[in-house]
């Protein structure tokens, strides 16, 4: 829908004539005149204010008694007062009732320095205190959870955190216990508060109440310096700032920025930055000993020569895998290293996907097709496919749930696994996985009135009934019409998504469109930027098309392929046919890696080890899933003698032969930007903070038009019948990923496998919750605990990839596969 219209009504204020945008707040319209009216409960990102603390009373002309400031609207002629006797009084007052119980650990706080309550009381408060009484104590500090520590006698109840878990995260489980002065921040159930958002309630907090464990005592204010940059953890690629003591990062930061985050991180983004400063972390080059068959640290010129010997040897049999945290000035010069150094074209980042036409992809990528994520906040309907956002995209997942709470988007919910949006949606519906193709093709038959749905709900395991009712909520439900969708939906149903794209004609609405989730923090910009076996940067059509992820590994088994680079990538644990990829590592005559972190396939097989720099570290530019291109910027040096790795791939290119004139970190970018039409003329300077999206530039005309369609799908492929077996379904849990298990903050909530079943398969199978079982396909087998989940499909297993251990990757291969699941 479109957004509110911004009009400005003109107040006065302590003698100042103001303009401010009407309907804000008189604490937010006042800063428009440049005055500070002192607030603890209100935070605009929480919704609509409570009023709760009363400390921004003001006088409002025409109004007898004082107004808080949060709660009352500006409106044309208005007359305010802030600094007469009767506020002053009022606001001295609240300040010290505040004190009455807050106790004096400003010395030892962690939040002395930075501290709201502080600020207010020397501004606002009366200097000395009327009250002798003994103050209240409670224990100290509580462990709120495993991240967070209480200490309840700070705590001046401004209700922010409980509105936070009740009302944005909806995790509901903060309240305020108990009542009066014995009043104190809790959970319900008294259990620990663990939730994928809640150290948000840390930058909340307005005192020094909730304090990280991970960085309680750790520095003061003026030990500290802060670093703006772009976490790169998932493609929402929130925007944060880097507390930074002794070239160490301390604490991670939400950095505001409306476009991207709304100013809310998840737990991943604000404690995985512990893995930067892991005892494990490689810090030199590593290169395998010819006699001792181990790795041993080496000298950069000799890692060098020997990475640069194998490429060379091996030529156009090289083949290369680029993982999410690449940077696009990375991805682009391994493009050019293997297209242009060493004659081959078999590269790849999309996580073992199988590949794209790059005519649909350039329709796809189609800027009148383009949603923003701010669309999914003012959306009239929004259509979550394949996708879960808490696990794939966790940002996101509070911005659909903001919409739907205060603007009324309808939500639906389509994917083969429950959806934590489940309860927020007004239609949810499930499909087999491995289904997406049909279950695409009988909404797009509905939606055209075509014929043939119940055949494809059949092929889908899909319910006619509520295809039927989606297609009329995608019709009725309003013009604006935004499709979140994950790159894990494959190659075979896009077709299909852009015919439905059309039907609803989303590319004729700029509050419409596409979103796509890619695979991968980066995983749009190297796309854009070339590295994928079909396709060059700018998504032009590849003079020569190469091999894929799949068909790299099965090379490489085959002993086809000499020589394999990974440019941050974990094949073995992260993508599908664990099997295939341990062979292909094995039988690779070379593997040159780029890792900070030795994972055992690594330690077994690699060749050459370069060290990789942190998110925290690198220099460079990246692209979020609506195709805003950010900026990372180092906040701390790089350990050890790790190097720059465009820098690295610079040097290894000029060895094989190819020079491709990097000298800095921008002379790189310059090149990617030349080289995609699309961001033609884009600067880092340009990109700043915020960063552009590069379809609302001049240069977005040379990007590919909006697709008339319509496109040919195909046949799509029936689901596997059970018959007495489950179907595997597979997703990627947040948790599941290294640098939560290198983070000893994180630890505990790292992922490990649960067989995810309906209560009717439970039931026949005589499965309790927390069963240890067996899910196998043919000799493979994985062990799991079960977990009977509500709204999962009967006859559907559902396992976790990438996990540490017993990861679903064991089963998956090229084929839907049917499993048996046993008692282990």
């Amino acid at each position: 829908m479109p957004r509110p219209e911004r009009q400005f009504v003109t107040f006065s204020i302590d003698g100042r004539e103001v303009s401010a945008p009407a309907g804000v707040m008189l604490a937010d319209g006042a800063k428009y005149g440049d005055i500070e009216i002192p607030v603890f409960c209100y935070e605009p990102k929480l919704g609509a204010p409570v009023g709760a603390c009363r400390m921004c009373l003001v006088e409002v002309e025409g109004i007898p008694k004082l107004q808080t400031a949060c709660s009352t609207p500006v409106k044309d002629g208005m007359v305010v007062h802030t600094q007469t006797a009767r506020v002053r009084e009022a606001q001295n007052s609240v300040v010290e009732f505040l004190l009455v119980n807050h106790p004096l650990d400003c010395p030892v706080c962690d939040k002395g320095g930075e501290c709201p309550l502080q600020d207010i009381t020397f501004g606002w408060g009366r200097g000395v205190s009327r009250m002798v009484e003994p103050k209240r104590h409670f224990r100290k500090p509580l462990e709120l959870s495993p991240l967070i520590a209480i200490d309840r006698e700070r705590c001046i109840l401004c209700y922010r955190c409980v509105r936070f878990s009740q009302e944005v995260s909806e995790d509901y489980q903060l309240i305020l216990n108990e009542r009066g002065a014995s009043s104190f921040v809790g959970t319900f159930d008294g259990h620990p508060y663990v939730a994928p958002f809640s150290g948000n309630i840390i930058e909340l907090c307005p005192v020094g109440a909730l304090t990280s464990r991970a960085y309680r005592f750790r520095a003061r204010p003026w030990d500290i310096e802060g670093s703006g940059s772009v976490c790169t953890h998932c493609p929402a690629q929130c925007n944060v700032e880097f507390t930074v003591r002794d070239e160490r990062v301390l604490r991670v930061l939400a950095r505001d920025n409306h476009g991207v985050d709304d100013g809310w991180l998840c737990d991943k983004g604000r404690f995985a930055y512990q893995a930067i400063h892991s005892e494990e972390r490689v810090v030199e080059p590593l290169v395998r000993d010819p006699e001792s068959g181990e790795l041993v640290p080496a000298t950069w010129e000799y890692a060098l020569d020997v990475a640069a010997a194998a490429l060379s040897e091996a030529g156009a049999k090289s083949a290369a895998i680029a993982g999410g945290t690449t940077t696009n000035e990375e991805g682009f010069l391994l493009q050019r290293l293997l297209r242009e150094g060493l004659g081959s074209a078999d590269l790849d980042a999309r996580a073992g996907l199988p590949a794209v036409a790059p005519e649909t992809q350039r329709a796809l990528a189609a800027p009148a097709l383009q949603a923003t994520i701010p669309d999914l906040e003012f959306a009239h309907t929004v259509l979550v496919l394949g996708t879960d956002p808490i696990d794939d995209v966790a940002s996101l997942d509070l911005r659909i749930r903001k919409g739907v709470r205060r603007n009324g988007v309808k939500l639906a919910v389509a994917t083969s696994r429950p959806s934590a949006l489940d309860p927020n949606s007004k239609l949810w519906l499930r499909y087999a996985p491995g289904a997406e193709h049909a279950f695409l093709a009988a909404l797009e038959a509905e939606l055209t009135g075509a014929g043939g749905v119940q055949e494809l709900c059949d092929k889908a395991d899909a319910d006619p009934k509520a295809v039927a009712a989606l297609a009329a909520l995608l019709k009725d439900g309003g013009e604006d019409v935004v499709i979140l969708w994950s790159q894990r939906l494959g190659s075979a149903p896009l077709p299909s998504l852009l015919n439905v794209a059309a039907t609803l004609r989303l590319s004729e609405r700029d509050g419409a469109g596409l979103l796509e989730v890619p695979v991968g923090g980066n995983g749009r910009g190297l796309r854009e930027v070339g590295v994928q076996p079909n396709a060059g940067p700018g998504l032009a059509d590849a003079k020569k098309a190469g091999k894929g992820a799949r068909e790299i590994a099965t090379a490489a088994a085959n002993g086809q392929l000499d020589a394999l680079y990974l440019l941050h990538a974990d094949p073995v644990r992260d993508y599908a046919d664990r099997r295939l990829w341990e062979a292909a590592l094995s039988e690779a005559g070379a593997v040159i890696a780029h890792a900070s972190l030795l994972s055992g396939a690594l330690r077994a097989t690699a060749t050459v080890v370069f060290p990789a720099e942190s998110y925290a570290e690198k220099e460079g530019t990246i692209v979020n899933l609506d195709g805003r291109v950010q900026r990372l910027r180092p906040a701390i040096g790089r350990p050890g003698s790790v190097r720059a790795e465009w820098q690295v791939l610079a040097d290894v290119a000029k060895r094989v032969g190819l020079d491709v004139g990097a000298l800095t970190g921008p002379m790189v970018t310059r090149q990617v930007v030349a080289a995609v039409p699309f961001y033609a003329g884009l600067s880092l300077e340009e990109i700043g903070g915020k960063g552009v999206r590069w379809q609302e530039r001049e240069a977005a005309a040379s990007a590919p038009a909006a697709p008339a369609g319509p496109f040919d799908g195909g046949e799509p492929l029936a689901a596997p019948r059970p018959n007495g077996a489950l179907r595997l379904g597979t997703y990627r849990s947040i948790w599941a990923a290294p640098e939560v298990e290198a983070s000893p903050a994180l630890k505990f909530l790292s992922a490990k496998q649960q067989a995810e079943i309906s209560p009717v398969d439970a039931d026949r199978l005589g499965l309790d919750n927390g069963a240890k079982v067996s899910v196998s396909a043919g000799d493979a087998s994985v062990l799991a605990k079960v977990f009977v989940r509500g709204n999962v499909p009967a006859g559907t297993v559902f396992l976790a990839e990438a996990t540490a251990e017993q990861s679903a990757t064991e089963l998956l291969g090229e084929e839907p596969r049917l499993v048996e699941v046993r008692p282990a």
